[in-house]
């Protein structure tokens, strides 16, 4: 099973094809997804450190250009499977932001 590393965090193993913001909900980190996993919100963003990542969705772009992101290793964790070993650091959580998750995205 795939290893997924979070930064400041323990490293847990992860069933590959698992969305990856449900991964790291499981696994008691309190990221954000205010839009229920729909690409829309963008409070689901993770910086890449490690590991292998499938291409950028199309609604991932959407979503960065209607915010108007353009970072670099930025991604959705409500977009990503996980497919292989990871690192990866949440950027906004519920403990930073003071906000509810929102809805539990679909598997």
């Amino acid at each position: 099973m795939p290893q997924l590393t979070v930064l400041g965090m323990n490293a847990f193993e992860v069933e590959a094809g698992k969305k990856l913001v449900l991964a790291l909900e499981d696994n008691g980190v309190g990221i954000l997804h205010r839009c229920g996993g729909k690409a829309r919100c963008t409070t689901c963003r993770i910086e890449i450190l490690e590991g292998d990542f499938e291409d950028v969705t199309a609604a991932e772009k959407k979503a960065f250009d209607e915010k108007g992101l353009v970072e670099d290793n930025i991604r959705l964790s409500c977009q990503v499977r996980i497919t292989g070993d990871m690192t990866v650091r949440p950027i906004m959580t519920v403990q930073t932001s003071g906000m509810e998750p929102g809805p539990r995205p679909a598997e």
